[in-house]
């Protein structure tokens, strides 16, 4: 409810909405880099950077929130406004994170100025990304959490009595992001903005301090990573569910009670899809259960 009030601060709510409901519409948005740079956007950016625990970890150049803070309002939003003009990020810091498994994965931190800047974007990417992306996805999207991705299998499980699961986790996922495609598919959702997309073209290629530039991935850490990776598992999302949940089907088998009751009677095999992250969880109504890695 924070994010909300923000937006309403610095005047940005019917921008979002606005965005969202064109995208809705399937309209495409060519001028994206103005709203980006706005003085509103920049403002809000910094005042959600300024709750996120991240902005007190230092980037490479070893600058946290503290310093950003001893800037003035104007001065912030030059310097923002002047290093898009011609923009190369920073090296990005390589920090080594263990997972419960005992293995390790790689977080990579953006210097704080970049942080701000990513959140930038962020926020009228977010708006337009929303209006196409798949309705059981619950993974860095606002207003969801895992507690939605429980209740949606929790529902299956109890109304449409599913029982059997198809665990996949999409190994290296995060670190193997086509770049190339990752661009495709930001512009299929109408981001025709070419400004835009070279600037994030320039985020996913920032260097690594240490070990030099990725040709491929979209470093865990940095705040567009998450919309960028939902962005490259939306195709993927839309393409399961249309094997079921909107498969429609002839009017032979269509019935008064809907589609869902047909499929019933049908030898159709049900299933639905429930992604969290890299994580997906469809359900089948099938008699075997396997895990995919």
């Amino acid at each position: 409810m924070s994010t909300l009030r923000y937006w309403d601060y610095y005047n940005m709510t019917e921008t979002f909405t606005d965005l969202h409901e064109r995208a809705s519409n399937n309209e495409s948005f060519d001028y994206l880099y103005e709203i980006i740079t706005s003085r509103e956007n920049i403002l809000l950016a910094y005042r959600t950077m300024k709750s996120n625990k991240g902005s007190k970890t230092p980037g490479t150049d070893g600058k946290t929130i503290k310093d950003i803070k001893k800037l003035s309002e104007n001065e912030l939003v030059k310097t923002i406004q002047t290093k898009l003009e011609n923009y190369h990020p920073k090296k990005v810091r390589r920090k080594w994170i263990e997972k419960e498994n005992g293995k390790f994965r790689p977080l990579g931190i953006p210097c704080i100025l970049d942080r701000i800047i990513q959140q930038c974007f962020k926020q009228v990417l977010e708006p337009i990304a929303e209006a196409h992306f798949y309705k059981h996805s619950y993974g860095f999207r606002p207003l969801r959490s895992t507690h939605h991705a429980m209740a949606r299998i929790q529902f299956l499980i109890n109304k449409s009595q599913l029982h059997y699961v198809v665990d996949v986790d999409i190994k290296g996922f995060f670190d193997n992001v086509n770049h190339t495609l990752l661009l495709k598919q930001l512009w299929n959702l109408g981001i025709h903005d070419r400004k835009v997309l070279a600037c994030i073209a320039k985020m996913l290629k920032a260097e690594i301090d240490k070990e030099g530039v990725s040709s491929k991935g979209v470093p865990q850490g940095g705040l567009l990573s998450t919309i960028l990776s939902n962005v490259v598992l939306n195709d993927l999302d839309h393409w399961v569910s249309e094997q079921w949940e909107f498969f429609h089907l002839t009017n032979k088998y269509k019935t008064r009670e809907g589609e869902l009751y047909a499929k019933k009677r049908t030898n159709l095999k049900e299933g639905y899809l429930v992604r969290y992250a890299d994580d997906c969880v469809p359900r089948r109504d099938t008699k075997a259960t396997r895990r995919v890695a």
